[in-house]
């Protein structure tokens, strides 16, 4: 196994078994078999290896998806791209519990792994053909990532196999983001003409400063210059 898949590996076993802070960097690297040299290589920080875990479980949704669902509406492309991702994850619940516990009162964690989860959803969102391009594109993988992360909260207490309450979140989340984005669009399309107004007022603007500039420019040499064209002139 590769020193970086295997260290994600160490750091998940390791987290299914004790609390997150306790589990040092000495502790991964002898776990996975590596040398502390092969880790700082690999990964700069324990944190660094759930961004590794991250781009694993992207791997595996990715490689898993396939055409069937093409003609399906957007929202059963999504629902099923975000269920593989949750079936992907599956095998590390454990660990995951321990460490969405751990990390909740713990902000700069959580805003470094919200980066790590907005790359993520980025192709997700691909995956399930969705543009995240656009103005709207950060609003919609910002959502997703919000939305992503509440069903999460359902998935790791439930123990069903079925999953029927996570389904259940996921659809009514997907459902809420049609409805935010929709909203969304009919904002940035009613305020269409003001955004262009002000840039070209802005744009004016701009064009006014820099006549102005010029002409100061253009007074500046001249009173440099009391007998105009050439300065030689004045010599």
């Amino acid at each position: 196994m590769p020193p970086r898949e295997a260290i994600v590996e160490a750091l998940m076993r390791l987290s299914a078994e004790q609390p997150w802070n306790d589990i040092e960097i000495a502790d991964i690297a002898q776990e996975a078999g590596v040398s502390l040299a092969e880790f700082r290589d690999a990964y700069p920080s324990k944190g660094a290896v759930l961004g590794g875990f991250a781009r694993m479980i992207d791997k595996q949704v990715l490689e898993g998806a396939s055409d069937d669902l093409d003609e399906e509406p957007t929202r059963e492309r999504l629902f099923d791209v975000l269920m593989r991702r949750l079936d992907a994850m599956d095998p590390y619940k454990p660990a995951l519990r321990r460490i969405a516990f751990a990390l909740r009162g713990d902000p700069l964690s959580l805003a470094a792994l919200n980066q790590v989860a907005l790359n993520s959803q980025r192709f997700m969102l691909a995956s399930a053909g969705i543009s995240t391009e656009g103005p709207l594109g950060r609003v919609k993988l910002q959502g997703v990532v919000i939305a992503f992360a509440r069903v999460m909260e359902v998935w790791l207490e439930d123990d069903d196999p079925a999953l029927a309450r996570t389904m259940a979140a996921l659809d009514r989340e997907i459902r809420n983001g049609e409805r935010f984005m929709e909203r969304a669009e009919d904002v940035r399309r009613l305020t269409a003409p003001f955004r262009a107004l002000a840039q070209s007022l802005t744009e004016r603007g701009r064009r006014r400063r820099r006549r102005d500039d010029a002409r100061e420019d253009t007074r500046n040499e001249d009173d440099g210059n009391p007998l105009g064209g050439d300065p030689a002139a004045a010599i």
